[in-house]
């Protein structure tokens, strides 16, 4: 004679195994994604005041994830003279300043609810081939419509909307 289980014993068995399913699909996400989620120890959308007098490259690209979920990186040439991108805050955290590998810039910093944000961006006006006005014109978009900042020691990741994120290492601020 066979013995049904009690309905009770078949939900907890059937919730077990959907938890189980789950926590596997987390990890592999989790995984997945490694290279965007922030360290333990990260500062996520620090105030400016935490990044003035402080001046980072770009050293990594990583564009939006494809339908299948892989994490592609883009091409990040120097500029013309060997400059690479870079950002650089002022000594009070008020404006951002940088080099688009093409131009230069400079932003207006305003404090918010997510850190701060970026207002009147504005550019040189020289010359680049086709290629590079595009990076310039991607990479301006980017810092203009991010989402989140984080702030890893001497590493800052700026995650855009997009899902688009561009890593920087902190370098020493240049003398002029």
């Amino acid at each position: 004679m066979s013995r049904k289980k009690p309905l009770s014993a078949s939900l907890k068995s059937n919730a077990n195994r959907l938890f189980l399913a789950f926590s596997c699909l987390s990890l592999s996400l989790l995984t997945a994604c490694a290279n965007v989620i922030p360290p333990c120890g990260a500062k996520i959308s620090p105030p400016a005041r935490e990044l003035k007098n402080t001046q980072w490259e770009l050293i990594r690209w990583n564009l939006t994830p494809n339908s299948n979920g892989e994490v592609r990186a883009r091409q990040i040439p120097q500029g013309e003279a060997g400059n690479p991108i870079q950002i650089a805050f002022d000594s009070n955290g008020e404006r951002l300043s940088g080099f688009t590998s093409c131009n230069r810039f400079t932003a207006q910093i305003s404090e918010d609810e997510r850190g701060f944000t970026l207002d009147k961006i504005v550019t040189t006006k020289q010359a680049c081939s086709p290629q590079r006005m595009e990076l310039e014109n991607d990479f301006l978009y980017e810092l203009n419509d991010y989402r989140t900042i984080v702030r890893d020691g001497d590493r800052l990741l700026v995650i855009g909307r997009d899902r688009e994120v561009l890593s920087f290492a902190q370098r020493e601020p240049s003398k002029k």
